[in-house]
């Protein structure tokens, strides 16, 4: 009988405040959908990291004739045979270096015309103004400096760049936009937790006659407070059940279908479904909790029981 009460007590609180029960609902959703979304960036962004720093290279460029002309790094010329072999030699000692490729002037010349052939410049260039190099997979790709220290303004070299730079500056942009859409989430808790604390003071003022009755025939403070309790959480719980489809919805249209971002992005290793699942729980935990606490905590002031 005591549980059949609270039940009907949930549902008169939710009807009599159902324009603040519903900007509580999706104010909670968008807050939890943010929530999740910010998670979900940081497991792509990790999972881009672990894909492409396992890929990136250090390229040792060598000095060609046209740089021995314009290029202060290459003052004193260009790569000879004995430097190109010692450069060799040195890189196969490193235990930092797990494999050296060689790319000639040719092979350099016909790579940049796959991948810029429509550029105007390209028609202008001939194989031997393009640079040998080196291209240099590392055992821990955090080691670049070792080889930046050891070749870098060595006769015969023109420059040693360093993939990963490019790839920092990447993932520092994702890493800001994934804080700002936390910061976003953090802004739209706060004003979810105001509303849920003053539709549960509302809910508790108009049933305050009720409330004072129960009081009277001695009713403890939690059969008093649970109605106003699991009426917030309920409506928490409402605003986690639509987060979560936000997410999956997202996951869907944006990667699998609709944008189809899998398809049209193959450079990209994109989280897959277990990433999004694995997080759903967690929502609907916090769905539930965040706004029970948040009405028990209001009610032990607003009641005094």
């Amino acid at each position: 009988m005591r549980a059949q009460f609270v039940v009907s007590e949930i549902g008169v609180g939710l009807r009599r405040n159902l324009t603040m029960t519903f900007a509580v609902i999706v104010s909670v959703a968008l807050s939890l959908a943010l929530f999740g979304g910010s998670l979900l960036m940081s497991d792509q962004v990790n999972n881009m990291k672990g894909y492409w720093y396992d890929k990136v290279n250090v390229s040792v460029f060598l000095c060609n004739k046209s740089d021995a002309e314009s290029d202060p790094n290459c003052a004193k010329g260009a790569v000879t045979e004995d430097q190109k072999k010692q450069i060799m030699s040195d890189l196969d000692e490193m235990a930092v270096v797990e494999k050296v490729t060689y790319e000639s002037q040719d092979e350099a010349y016909k790579h940049y015309k796959e991948q810029f052939g429509d550029s105007p410049l390209a028609s202008s260039l001939t194989p031997d103004q393009m640079q040998e190099s080196y291209r240099i997979k590392l055992k821990d790709p955090e080691k670049y400096q070792v080889i930046a220290t050891a070749f870098d303004g060595r006769d015969g070299v023109q420059s040693v760049q360093d993939q990963k730079g490019i790839l920092d500056n990447l993932f520092g942009l994702l890493n800001g936009m994934n804080w700002a859409a936390r910061a976003v989430m953090a802004l739209m808790l706060v004003v979810a937790l105001m509303l849920i604390v003053n539709t549960v003071r509302v809910s508790a003022f108009s049933r305050r006659r009720e409330t004072g009755i129960m009081r009277l025939v001695g009713a403890s403070g939690f059969y008093i407070q649970a109605p106003f309790i699991m009426e917030a959480a309920v409506a928490g719980l409402i605003g986690g059940g639509v987060a979560c489809g936000f997410l999956v919805i997202a996951r869907y249209f944006i990667i699998d279908h609709g944008l189809a971002l899998s398809e049209k992005l193959n450079l990209i290793n994109f989280i897959g479904w277990d990433a999004v699942l694995t997080k759903l729980p967690l929502i609907l935990a916090t769905s539930l909790l965040m706004p029970a606490l948040a009405a028990f905590f209001a009610l032990r002031k607003y009641l005094k029981v």
